[in-house]
């Protein structure tokens, strides 16, 4: 089994950048979730309540932060200064951030409708995982809680047969908003991987992921009236475990090395939890 694909999200909830190779670091791949969007107090925004999101990119460049978004002159937006910070949350997590400068911060809030500001994840600011998964002081970003994300092609595979079989169309690997997509014919093997290794580097599995309603949203156009997963993850992926309830699809993953992985790369298997994952056995008609 190989790399398919590699993602980052550099501003978090936004739209993805495809990479041929990433650096990965304690952080996860470097560049992701480095800048989020944030209400005036501090309060992380996201597609759940502002699906417009979809439609913006940030692209990091030499010297400033580029956004775009269609229908709109790009914004070039310079580093923040690490002396103008605010205090953000990001789910039960505070976070020192710096902030982007109050031009920036008025076109994207004209852009966005609502009085927003842009924050970023730079050398000053702290974070770290939930001890209980990813290890005492495991660092994260902006994430919603661990440092990268793994799917696989063989589950996105099973879960749109489960949606052709129900008439209910069928959706992209973008839906989920990997960073790595590992190519294999059988479906949720990942849940009987404990650790995996890439080019020297081993990644542990800490904790499945569990679905929300993003994953209903087209990711270029923050539409919801398209094909929905959320059914078939209900069929076939719902947890049975107490500690992450919901639908599941991928793998919250921390990186305990570091180095360069590229598409194309083996993976191995170095650990596995021959349970797996429990999950509830649906009711037959």
């Amino acid at each position: 089994m190989r790399i398919s694909d590699l993602f980052i999200y550099p501003l978090k909830s936004a739209r993805g950048i495809a990479l041929p190779a990433a650096e990965i670091d304690a952080h996860g791949l470097s560049g992701d979730r480095r800048a989020m969007i944030t209400d005036p107090e501090g309060h992380f925004i996201t597609q759940r309540e502002l699906p417009d999101l979809a439609r913006i990119a940030l692209r990091p460049e030499p010297g400033a932060f580029r956004l775009l978004i269609e229908g709109r002159p790009e914004l070039s937006v310079p580093p923040p200064r690490p002396d103008t910070r605010m205090d953000v949350t990001v789910w039960k997590s505070t976070v020192s951030a710096a902030v982007a400068d109050p031009d920036s911060n008025r076109r994207l809030s004209e852009w966005l409708g609502r009085e927003v500001r842009l924050v970023f994840f730079d050398g000053q600011a702290r974070r770290t995982a939930n001890a209980e998964w990813a290890g005492e002081g495991t660092p994260v970003t902006f994430t919603d809680g661990y440092q990268i994300l793994v799917t696989t092609t063989g589950s996105l595979k099973a879960l749109n047969a489960d949606l052709a079989a129900h008439g209910e169309g069928s959706v992209g690997m973008e839906r989920f908003r990997p960073n790595i997509v590992i190519d294999i014919d059988e479906a949720w093997p990942e849940d009987r991987w404990a650790a995996i290794e890439i080019s020297g580097i081993r990644f542990d599995l800490v904790k499945p992921c569990s679905r929300c309603i993003m994953t209903t949203q087209d990711q270029l156009t923050g539409s919801r009236e398209v094909a929905n997963p959320m059914p078939a993850m209900g069929r076939i992926r719902m947890s049975a475990d107490r500690r992450v309830p919901g639908p599941l699809f991928g793998w919250n993953v921390t990186p305990r090395g570091s180095g360069r992985i590229t598409i194309g790369d083996t993976v191995r298997i170095v650990e596995e939890r021959p349970e797996g994952w429990a999950l509830k056995v649906r009711a037959r008609a």
